[in-house]
């Protein structure tokens, strides 16, 4: 066993008696946590280390990401969203985020990174972080099928090893995504990939998967000041083992914005359309949390926080969502060619919430429904 894994276990044991409570099946989930905000200087560093045992990346806090290339937000073309990843690399935004999934996503990594091979020295092409992600169906994981699959990413993003491969399994059920991991890891030893991460795991599955000495490195979750589950069993666990998260979400789609604030969606036409599937989907989100007065109750919180500091609803938003435990980093969606955000987003970096700020948003949130009790735990959504 590694010296990795047998740490993990360790604290797993040690821990077992304080904070884990047995259900009626015998298994343990982690006690909830209040959430908590770690307050952090303007002086922040732009990039975080991600790492498990001898596994490391360094990604930037804020990351680009790219399910809004995957149709629903409007016709991207190709040469334009490659322009606008090159000013956001440009502007210190350096890693992106994407899926096999996501359209052309991984096709316009492709030619954005050997536009930067070209175009740029080569201390910047080092910056720049390609994360992508695979979702397979439930099918048996055979070293060949993974790594078939592992080969189709690399070619469209055109590089010889991926940054970043976080994994996502629909069925539970079927324990092939143990198989899926594994296969993953020796891929990994073979510098196909460099580090192996998650995507909408729940708390009990990342503690099997690191239990089978797993070396994970993160968790891709939701998370907004309205979804607040990661806070509760997934934080705990992440710290007991290093494991960090990444969350999406963290806008609602751009919910969480001055574009929603005083509108009454009960009313047809009388607010901005939720005209992409981001909207609709964190809408219901809304919805499952208290509702769209309650929600308007945020955004005036959001917005007085904002106008104070100078800076967007968005950018408290997500300022707030880093300062929580075990967060690494968090998605900011872009609509490549289409809209651009990057001085909201530098300001996500240079911002300081005080504890004023922090109590204001923890009043009103605790006001909302447990996620936890109405969802379930971070991806139960997916698996219903």
């Amino acid at each position: 066993m590694s010296v990795a894994a047998h740490n993990v276990l360790s604290n797993f044991t040690n821990i077992k008696s304080k904070s884990l409570i047995s259900n009626r099946s015998g298994s343990r989930r982690f006690a909830s946590n209040s959430v908590r905000c770690c307050q952090l200087a303007t002086s922040e560093k732009r990039s975080v280390t991600v790492s498990n045992g001898n596994d490391s990346l360094e990604i930037c806090r804020v990351l680009n990401g790219m399910w809004q290339t995957s149709g629903g937000w409007g016709r991207i073309d190709r040469d334009d969203a490659v322009e606008a990843m090159l000013r956001y690399a440009d502007a210190g935004l350096s890693t992106f985020d994407m899926a096999d999934h996501y359209g052309p996503a991984e096709d316009l990594y492709g030619i954005f990174i050997n536009r930067v091979r070209r175009e740029r020295p080569p201390e910047f092409s080092e910056k720049i972080r390609g994360l992508t992600k695979w979702v397979p169906p439930p099918v048996k994981m055979t070293s060949s099928y993974v790594r078939e699959s592992i080969n189709v990413s690399r070619k469209r993003m055109d590089v010889p090893c991926l940054d970043m491969l976080q994994f996502h399994w629909w069925d539970y059920s079927n324990r092939g995504y143990l198989d899926a991991l594994k296969h993953l890891t020796d891929l990994k030893e073979e510098g196909k990939i460099k580090t192996v991460a998650l995507t909408n795991f729940d708390t009990e599955r990342l503690r099997i998967i690191l239990e089978n000495e797993i070396p994970v490195v993160s968790n891709q979750v939701q998370h907004s000041i309205v979804d607040l589950r990661p806070q509760q069993k997934m934080a705990e666990l992440c710290q007991l083992t290093g494991v960090k998260l990444i969350t999406y979400g963290t806008v609602m789609g751009g919910l969480l914005s001055e574009k929603f604030l005083d509108t009454n969606l009960a009313i047809p036409f009388a607010g901005p359309p939720l005209n992409t599937p981001s909207l609709q989907k964190y809408k219901r989100m809304v919805d499952a949390w208290g509702g769209w007065s309650q929600f308007q109750v945020l955004l005036q919180t959001l917005k007085k926080i904002s106008s104070k500091h100078g800076v967007s609803i968005p950018t408290v938003a997500v300022r707030y969502i880093l300062d929580q435990p075990a967060v690494a980093g968090s998605m900011v969606g872009v609509r490549l060619g289409l809209s651009e955000h990057i001085k909201d987003t530098n300001a996500i970096l240079s911002l300081a919430l005080d504890e004023d700020d922090v109590n204001s948003i923890q009043e009103i949130s605790k006001k909302g429904k447990d996620l936890l009790r109405v969802i379930g735990d971070c991806g139960d959504e997916y698996r219903r």
